[in-house]
């Protein structure tokens, strides 16, 4: 199900053209043209005041006088006459407008005004708007053209949208050529109102939008963007091309993290937490479109070659193993009979040159072989113009058996010119995809197998600590509201540390010496050796001014080292001012030093670093970037995106290192900066491996002004603490009521297993007999910013069990949501149904949902009983086959089952 705020946009019965015009070259005469040469069905009205007629059509002066319902206006009019035009759609009735006018924030300060008096009105009205600045929007299966490009693209599943009109020009062209069919084409212009997250909720719910394909040049509304493109891309493949990356941000960093995060990395690490498959080139955003418009998504990294030629195919080969992809190993069977088709001499392997001479019926033979081989997850077919071949006869022979479809992605290299001019051309006609080279095909099949994988790496079920994370939240705030109320914001070690240590990261404890005897006295408390630092608000990078003297092993070394300390700091700032010198223990042994950071990006917020760690850190430039929050599965994945992971897992003769403690960290600095959003950096470098034991051994902090209390200043909602309640139903169950956390899958499993097939067909419409991994995935990692899920745990035991649970999903509207609930079989009728579904009405409130529907069989008496206890309405749903329950959010008065004011349907329905 679609937006039904946006549905006007791509479905429209009828369409105003305001600025509409008869002169060639204008905008409005180009959209009127494509408006009737698309075929659009239904009713156009242009709007011009000094035309009774364009292009055949009757004209009106404006838009009230059109005495017509208009679903949707395009505008294409100067920009300084919109705010007038958009006032004419509120007093037409029109809620869509689509505005084409440029001279908007492009072109300063004064065409930024215009925009803001342009949005003032659209909210006003109020109005749903695209644009401005944008070329339209392009719908095939509406036939609808509202864009001044000058052909309409091949009809077909793909969705694109783009903020750059010359993007859309370029991909309408190739569309043309490799006959790329999309269903929608949208230019979205400035975004001054519908932007990315809109489309992309949108789109989630169009099921025969198959794919879809972004040109960014940057994200506004980021929680939003992040939300829908994690729940589109669950459901079909996204990719990206992301244009403007810099990192002339970096080098103004105040920490090592800050150097080592420039903008394109986090939109990176964005896009990858979000599902989206990133391309850096417009060469790979047409080949990857082209693959997803065409062919099935690879289900493994196993590719075969055939080729005529034994150079293309080791190349393909090369590129297959630098991609991190699998040449297929041939199974018994395909050589068996592959040997009975090719010559004795073949290449009996991977790639399979079936030789120069090798006739149209050979090379069909050496496909159908191929294709029911288990063992190839896509086939790559590699021709090279020779004297003893026919490059058309070989087309014609292949395309003839593919229309079979074969169960994977098949790809065609014809490598030449003119020679296979026409196999290019009759490839593409029959929906397959063609490449000029073997590496731009095997890298488009490693781009869409890698949204496979990363898929399945978002969906892993994370597993749980042998003791919960505990943190001190109220110590943590305190120490960052004195250093505010003290007027600091460069914390360096002495004042980041107690904070770090607030949230458990391990430390290595640190003392504050004013002169050389204080050095010498906190050094003999502290036990030899130590290591001596400089401490100054001036002096970030210590080791670059001499400021570190490591190894002390007594007084006089100790009394020495301050002075010389203070003497190099004089020497290389001596504007510096210096607070002293700290003292702390020296950590001999120490395998590695890693780094571990966060720095606020302006867009997607904080952000969270690790990687190899140490003076060398920028040098060698070896970390991953996540968004918070983090929990042991995206840490994990986190380490395993840097190289130190290897030697961090025992190499040559090193000791492994417990990941399990990093991953922790991690979890923990993820924690920190989502409770403080005043952490502006943050920075452990080095945190220090010895033994079994991390430490951090330096740390500094950057605080500044929080613009969003916390969660609201993260991207990707935590998880809601405050949502967890304990309650007592009127049978005496003493139930803890909380959201669902990945963590909960083996319990939501076994739950899943006490259910009875009468439970489970009324929970889920359908005879399950086991949830699988990637439905499990599904019900508990969830977007707590977007939908919700509830479980009733028992803690009764040694051990906590799952007895319910309840699920809202909201549709693309976002104030619509569907809602479900199961119960344990053995514990129906014991009010268990009704507290998840009191604390479900409660939460669809925080959310803003407006509505919740439901959708009960009529032999759940019990569920309908209890929905007509809480007040839900009923109606026969017959394209369901059930009952559709539906409660109108603002009108319950909802309290907690445990508050004394609680409205009298929940107090009821708890007795269900």
């Amino acid at each position: 199900m679609t937006n039904p705020l946006l549905e006007k946009f791509f479905s429209p019965k009828s369409v105003a053209v305001v600025g509409a015009s008869d002169t060639p070259g204008r905008v409005g005469y180009a959209v009127i043209r494509n408006m009737i040469a698309g075929g659009f069905p239904g009713r156009i009205h242009p709007v011009n005041p000094a035309r009774k007629k364009v292009n055949g059509i009757s004209a009106y002066p404006n838009l009230t006088a059109i005495g017509d319902a208009i679903d949707l206006a395009v505008i294409a009019t100067p920009i300084e006459r919109v705010r007038a035009v958009i006032a004419d759609c509120a007093a037409a009735g029109i809620g869509n407008a689509i505005v084409l006018s440029a001279g908007g924030r492009e072109t300063g300060p004064a065409g930024e005004r215009i925009e803001k008096e342009i949005l003032e009105a659209a909210r006003q009205a109020p109005l749903r708007m695209i644009g401005p600045n944008c070329v339209g929007v392009i719908s095939t299966a509406a036939r609808l053209n509202t864009s001044f490009l000058d052909r309409m693209p091949p009809a077909g599943n793909i969705a694109f949208i783009s903020q750059s009109g010359a993007m859309c020009l370029a991909i309408l062209d190739r569309a043309a050529r490799e006959r790329i069919g999309f269903r929608h084409f949208v230019s979205i212009g400035s975004m001054l109102d519908v932007d990315f997250g809109d489309v992309l909720n949108h789109f989630s719910g169009d099921a025969n939008v198959r794919a879809i394909v972004l040109y960014v040049e940057h994200i506004t509304a980021a929680r939003k963007f992040m939300s829908a493109a994690r729940a589109v891309s669950r459901l079909k493949p996204v990719i990206a091309l992301k244009a403007g990356r810099s990192k002339s941000g970096a080098a103004a960093a105040y920490s090592h993290t800050g150097a080592l995060t420039g903008a394109d990395d986090v939109y990176r690490a964005a896009f990858a937490r979000a599902g989206i498959t990133q391309v850096d080139t417009i060469e790979a955003l047409f080949d990857c479109t082209e693959l997803i418009a065409k062919q099935p998504l690879p289900a493994g990294p196993r590719l075969a070659v055939i080729t005529n030629g034994g150079g293309p195919g080791v190349m393909a080969m090369d590129a297959i193993e630098q991609l991190g992809l699998q040449p297929a190993r041939l199974s018994s069977e395909t050589m068996t009979k592959l040997d009975g088709i090719l010559p004795a001499f073949w290449s009996r392997g991977n790639p399979i040159d079936i030789i120069g001479d090798a006739s149209p019926e050979r090379w069909r033979q050496a496909v159908e072989i191929c294709a029911a081989d288990p063992a190839i997850d896509g086939l790559v077919i590699i021709f090279i113009p020779q004297a003893l071949s026919n490059a058309a006869a070989v087309s014609d022979a292949i395309i003839d058996y593919l229309q079979q479809k074969p169960k994977f992605p098949v790809f065609a290299v014809w490598m030449g010119g003119e020679s296979v001019a026409r196999s290019v051309y009759q490839f593409n006609a029959q929906g397959f995809p063609t490449y000029e080279t073997p590496e731009r095909a095997v890298a488009a099949f490693q781009r869409l197998h890698t949204h496979r994988t990363r898929q399945k790496m978002l969906q892993e079920i994370p597993g749980t600590f042998s003791s919960e994370l505990t943190v001190n939240r109220k110590r943590g705030r305190e120490f960052v509201d004195k250093m505010l109320a003290d007027g600091l914001s460069s914390l360096g070690e002495l004042d980041a540390k107690p904070i770090l240590a607030a949230y458990g990261i391990p430390i290595n404890p640190v003392k504050l010496a004013g002169t050389p005897s204080e050095a010498v006295r906190l050094a003999d408390q502290i036990g030899y050796p130590v290591v001596l630092k400089i401490v100054s608000p001036d002096i970030v990078h210590k080791s670059e001014t001499g400021g570190i003297v490591l190894g002390v092993e007594n007084a006089v070394g100790v009394q020495k080292a301050y002075d010389e300390i203070m003497a190099k700091a004089a020497g290389s700032n001596p504007r510096a001012v210096v607070t002293g010198v700290s003292v702390q223990p020296m950590l001999y042994g120490a395998a590695y030093e890693l780094i571990f950071g966060s720095r606020r990006d302006p867009v997607f917020g904080p952000v969270v670093v690790f990687g190899a760690g140490g003076i060398f850190t920028e040098i060698l430039c070896d970390r991953a970037i996540g968004l918070p929050p983090l929990n042991r599965a995206l840490a994990r994945q986190l380490i395993e995106s840097t190289r130190i992971a290897a030697l961090l897992k025992g190499y040559r003769g090193q000791p492994a290192v417990s990941l399990e403690h990093i991953e922790e960290i991690l979890i923990r600095l993820s924690r920190l900066v989502t409770d403080i959003p005043e952490i502006a950096e943050l920075d452990i470098n080095p945190a220090i491996i010895v033994g079994d034991r991390i430490r951090a051994v330096d740390a500094r902090i950057r605080l500044d002004a929080a613009t969003e209390k916390s969660p609201d200043h993260l991207v990707i909602s935590p998880y809601p603490h405050e949502l967890e309640e304990r309650v007592v139903t009127r049978k005496g169950l003493h139930l803890l009521l909380r959201p669902i956390k990945p963590e909960d899958a083996p319990l939501f499993d076994r739950l899943f297993s006490t259910l009875s097939p009468a439970s489970i067909y009324f929970r889920f419409f359908s005879p399950l007999k086991r949830i699988s991994p990637e439905m499990l995935a599904r019900f508990t990692q969830i977007d707590y910013g977007r939908d919700m899920a509830l479980v009733a745990i028992s803690e009764s035991g040694q051990t906590e069990e799952m007895l319910g649970a309840a699920r809202l999903i909201r549709e693309p509207s976002l104030t619509k949501a569907e809602f479900s609930i199961m119960v344990a079989d053995a514990l129906h009728g014991q009010g268990i149904g009704a507290a998840l579904l009191q604390k479900l009405i409660t939460s669809a409130r925080t959310l803003g949902i407006k509505t919740l529907v439901g959708y009960v069989l009529p032999d759940n008496t019990q569920m309908l009983r209890l929905g007509r206890k809480t007040g839900f309405s009923q109606r026969t749903n017959r394209e369901m086959g059930a009952l559709e329950l539906t409660i109108d959010i603002p009108s319950v008065a909802i309290g907690t089952t445990s508050s004394a004011d609680a409205s009298s349907h929940c107090r009821q329905a708890l007795t269900v």
